[in-house]
C-alpha cells in the first residue's frame, strides 16, 4: 500500500484517467473528488461488503426454509390453461361456402 500525505486542493493520479483530488481535511475523515472514466465503476468498500453480506443472508434464508427460488417464482405465475381438445374438421354439405364472393347475376 501507497501512503502519501496531501493537503487540500493536491491530487494523486492513477494511471492516465484517474485523478484523486483531496478536497478538504474535517478532524477524522477527509472529502475527496474522484474524476474517472464513465465505465469505471466507483464504490464505497463499505456499501459492497453490506451488500454481499445481505445477499448471502437471503440465499441462506431461502436455503434453510427449503423454498427455492424457481418454487417461489411458479407460485407468482398463474396456472397455464389446458390446451383445447383437437377434433378433426367434418364438413357439411349443406353449408354454403365462407369464400364464395358475390352472387351470380348481382352487379355490385
Amino acid at each position: 500500500m501507497l501512503v502519501l500525505t496531501r493537503k487540500p486542493g493536491e491530487q494523486i493520479m492513477i494511471g492516465d484517467g484517474i485523478v484523486i483530488t483531496v478536497l478538504e481535511g474535517r478532524g477524522d475523515g477527509v472529502r475527496i473528488g474522484i474524476e474517472a472514466p464513465r465505465g469505471v465503476p466507483i464504490q464505497r468498500r463499505e456499501v459492497i461488503e453490506a451488500i454481499a453480506a445481505a445477499n448471502l443472508a437471503a440465499a441462506q434464508a431461502g436455503a434453510d426454509d427449503g423454498s427455492g427460488t424457481e418454487d417461489a417464482l411458479r407460485g407468482l405465475l398463474a396456472p397455464a390453461p389446458a390446451p383445447a381438445p383437437s377434433t378433426p374438421a367434418q364438413s357439411d354439405p349443406a353449408a354454403p361456402a365462407s369464400d364464395a364472393g358475390p352472387a351470380a347475376g348481382v352487379n355490385g
